[in-house]
């Protein structure tokens, strides 16, 4: 069944260039002009990915952004055209999973959205990998500390997994999105270190003094593997 995708941006002419492309490939998508349209959408029908520009008619993207991630884990691969840096690391930081700059190649927009597709519905490799009280479920693509559910978005998720799976080996920036290739964002460092922010948010005790996540410093992160908190 082809997944459905839901594009809200107001520029009428790229929307119709990207349903075009996205339906060749095997998409169905659904546009909305403004947020207020896309939000009551999101409401009455079921999408497997949002594409959201930042700069809309009625709302900021971020804001958006925002009241979608109050209440639902849809991958969200957010566009704009200003491209600056603080802007991407604002929308990795309230849950975008993806961004992307105008203007851009309708391949490249394919393969991100392919990207995050993938990791939301990735199968389990394993059952339930335990580290003392945190859990990392990956059949449900769960992480729960003391058996509460954390949320995570599916790319900070596949981040922590991808720690997880090689606890006590330090990983450079590089080298975790070479890991996770195929689901990797514009390579510029912060965007690894803003989620790490978010994951050590959900899973630490104290964020400002991780004992789970450490940094190993000009190199990287490590997952600590001897831990039983």
């Amino acid at each position: 069944m082809a997944e459905r995708i839901l594009m809200i941006d107001d520029d009428s002419r790229l929307a119709g260039m990207v349903s075009d492309y996205l339906g060749g490939a095997g998409f169905r998508l659904t546009i909305a002009g403004t947020a207020r349209e896309g939000e009551a959408l999101l409401k009455r029908e079921v999408f497997d990915a949002v594409i959201l520009d930042l700069m809309l008619p009625d709302s900021d993207g971020l804001d958006v952004c925002r009241r979608l991630r109050a209440t639902s884990d849809v991958p969200i691969l957010m566009l704009t055209a200003r491209g600056e840096p603080m802007d991407r690391v604002v929308g990795l930081e309230i849950g975008a999973d993806d961004y992307l700059a105008k203007p851009f190649e309708p391949r490249e927009l394919q393969a991100r959205l392919r990207a995050i597709l993938r990791r939301k519905g990735a199968p389990a490799k394993a059952d339930t990998m335990r580290f003392g009280r945190l859990e990392i479920d990956k059949g449900a693509r769960a992480v729960r500390l003391d058996g509460e559910e954390r949320a995570l978005t599916s790319y900070q998720f596949a981040m922590l997994l991808a720690l997880a799976e090689r606890a006590g080996r330090v990983l450079s920036r590089d080298a975790l999105m070479d890991v996770l290739k195929g689901e990797k964002l514009e390579a510029f460092d912060r965007s690894v270190d803003v989620h790490v922010s978010r994951i050590r948010a959900a899973i630490e005790d104290d964020p400002k003094k991780p004992r789970r996540i450490l940094t190993v410093r000009g190199t990287g992160y490590v997952f600590a593997k001897e831990q039983d908190r």
